[in-house]
């Protein structure tokens, strides 16, 4: 009987490897299929298989295949564990604090929008699904603490929209995208001109190929941008997504993996068992991030995030 239970063990340990190593597979490509993009999404998920996998193959004995194992489950950490660790250089330069949230077709709370803007001593806001409906109770709401603002509502959930403390000019609406994707400078009475970027393109579940040019897009943007920077966006894209990743080769990175905060899921965050994806985003460029987190926004079916950036 104990053969039989340690053969099994085994087997359910190589299944679990493989599904493991999908992750990884997963994770490493910027794939042009709408199922294996799709599937890339929760590719961390698949990834802790490998290391359910090295534990039965210990439990079992089965040494070989715990080697095996242990090789695929350092290929996972490798992957995963800087999202937890703190990059050490937040401290110094000028402090931004930044809030980004769906607004979820306009259905979202203004008033705890608002609430939370006003407690975290937000600086600037993104936003996006604004609709011609929410945009004056939300500017209402948000006038005593966020006073200026860049706004392109649009019907459907379109819209997008930045909020700031500070002046706001040279504002740009971008083309080639289906929804309204925006950038405005932030005149910074220590730090001087930041530029802020709302960005959000389609979901691949709703036009892949868009969504996919849309993100080498936002690349592009993000590539030729000069000086201090800061990004709020529903990217409909994990971390796990090549694409995602594509944006921090460069000068930019993610606040949350800055702060060493996780995959700090966002979405859905109107079911029961969610939220579980992390698509909400805030980058910064050249800069550090002191802390991250997400926020429930009572009405939206996104977590907003909040992270407290430092710009050398």
């Amino acid at each position: 009987m104990r053969k039989w239970l340690m053969r099994a063990l085994l087997a359910l340990g190589w299944c679990g490897l493989l599904v493991g190593i999908t992750g990884i597979v997963l994770y490493s490509r910027g794939w042009r299929s709408e199922i294996l993009s799709l599937a890339a999404s929760g590719a961390s998920y698949l990834m802790l298989a490998a290391v359910v996998a090295l534990l039965l193959f210990l439990i079992a004995r089965g040494w070989r295949s715990a080697v095996v194992a242990a090789v695929v489950t350092v290929a996972v950490a490798w992957t995963q564990l800087p999202i937890f660790v703190p990059d050490g250089h937040a401290a110094g330069g000028t402090e931004i604090r930044v809030m980004q949230s769906n607004l979820l077709f306009g259905e979202a709370d203004v008033i705890a929008v608002a609430q939370h803007v006003d407690a975290r001593r937000v600086d600037v806001l993104t936003v996006q699904e604004l609709t011609e409906e929410i945009e004056p109770r939300l500017t209402a709401a948000l006038a005593a603490e966020l006073p200026y603002h860049y706004l392109e509502p649009r019907y459907g959930g379109g819209g997008t929209g930045i909020y700031s403390r500070y002046p706001l000019r040279d504002t740009v609406r971008f083309d080639g995208f289906e929804l309204n994707n925006l950038a405005a400078v932030m005149e910074h009475p220590q730090r001087g001109p930041i530029t802020i970027y709302d960005f959000h393109p389609v979901p691949p579940t709703a036009n892949f190929p868009v969504w996919s040019d849309e993100m080498r897009r936002v690349r592009e943007i993000l590539d030729a941008q000069t000086g201090p920077a800061v990004v709020g966006a529903d990217f409909n894209a994990t971390r796990d997504h090549a694409l995602f990743r594509d944006l921090l080769a460069g000068r930019w990175d993610s606040a949350a993996e800055l702060a060493g905060a996780g995959p700090m899921p966002t979405w859905p965050n109107d079911r029961p068992w969610g939220p579980v994806i992390g698509i909400d985003h805030v980058l910064v460029a050249d800069g550090g991030a002191g802390h991250a987190e997400s926020v429930d926004i009572p009405g939206s079916d996104h977590r907003a995030v909040f992270a407290v950036l430092h710009l050398a």
